[in-house]
């Protein structure tokens, strides 16, 4: 059995998440007590008490959805005695969720990985003003079909390109709010079993993004990043990295460019990895790689049940 960890993206956070996670474990309220030190902000009580629309706001939510991931991570460790140094393969993370793959992988320090977030989200909320910008699920097509289409929608000096590769028949499109409309009508047209704009606030992972990826240029710059325990899988080349300075690099690009996730999941397949252990809130990821390869296995850790569970077969 060969393991990879991996960590989920904007979208999955809920009011509640690791509530009860810090009812039981001493562990994982210390990961939420360093995460609120480290941003002088309750972000905790946000997670578990609400209300939803502070915690759904992306300077929140990212942070938010990381410290949930690594107190999954860190109770795992000293419960149930597993560790990412010993038992996984590679490690990768949805959008924000690679921040949380290498603060899990030794590579960020929590606190680091907490300040970085926040600073992203706020970031990539002033990148383009409400309104302009728009993002679109594009389902029953392909990422190819889906670049296609993207490009066709841009014109005028409007910009739709893909942001994500989640699977087979799920891409997502972001730019210019009116591009992104033409993009779903044009979807349509091809054959798109639906074309659907998104409930977001900016268009993220498009090259509108770039006065964020400016800001977090000067951001990693001032941070310290070790090499990680084990291999990451970087969002926007779908590859291994491990150098330090490559990692910063690719999470500067990360803000403009393509999440690709789908290559990312068939990359570790193809490496012999054979379960998937998505750490944190939700089953997004879970539920993207049983679509991606059904001989994947796939599991979702979030509760302490999940965590106890999942510690007593290992």
């Amino acid at each position: 059995m060969s393991w990879a960890y991996v960590f989920p993206g904007q979208g999955s956070q809920a009011v509640g998440m690791g509530k009860d996670l810090a009812a039981a474990f001493s562990e994982a309220r210390e990961i939420f007590q360093e995460v609120d030190e480290a941003l002088k902000q309750n972000l905790s009580k946000i997670m578990f008490d609400g209300p939803a629309d502070q915690l759904t706001l992306t300077e929140n939510a990212q942070p938010a959805l990381m410290a949930v991931s690594l107190a999954v991570i860190r109770v795992l460790e000293t419960q149930g005695k597993i560790s990412i140094r010993n038992t996984a393969r590679y490690v990768a993370g949805h959008s924000l969720g690679e921040y949380s793959a290498l603060a899990a992988a030794g590579s960020l320090s929590l606190s680091d990985a907490a300040r970085l977030l926040k600073t992203r989200g706020q970031a990539m909320q002033k990148a383009v003003p409400v309104g302009e910008g728009a993002m679109a699920a594009l389902l029953g097509l392909d990422a190819d079909q889906a670049v296609k289409i993207a490009s066709e929608a841009s014109a005028n000096g409007e910009i739709c390109t893909v942001a994500n590769d989640n699977g087979p028949g799920q891409a997502v499109v972001s730019g210019h709010k009116a591009a992104v409309e033409r993009a779903t009508v044009i979807a349509k047209d091809h054959g798109a079993k639906r074309a659907m704009l998104l409930p977001v606030s900016a268009p993220f992972h498009c090259p509108l993004m770039k006065p964020a990826a400016d800001v977090m240029a000067e951001a990693l710059a001032a941070v310290t990043i070790k090499a990680p325990v084990v291999p990451v899988i970087a969002n926007v080349t779908a590859a291994t990295v491990i150098d330090p300075e490559e990692i910063k690099r690719l999470l500067v690009e990360q803000v403009t460019g393509m999440v690709r996730w789908r290559e990312s999941v068939q990359l570790m397949k193809e490496a012999g990895v054979t379960t998937l252990i998505e750490a944190g809130a939700g089953k997004v990821l879970t539920g993207l790689a049983k679509r991606i390869d059904g001989d994947l296995s796939a599991v979702s850790l979030q509760s302490p049940q999940d965590i106890e569970a999942f510690a007593a077969k290992a």
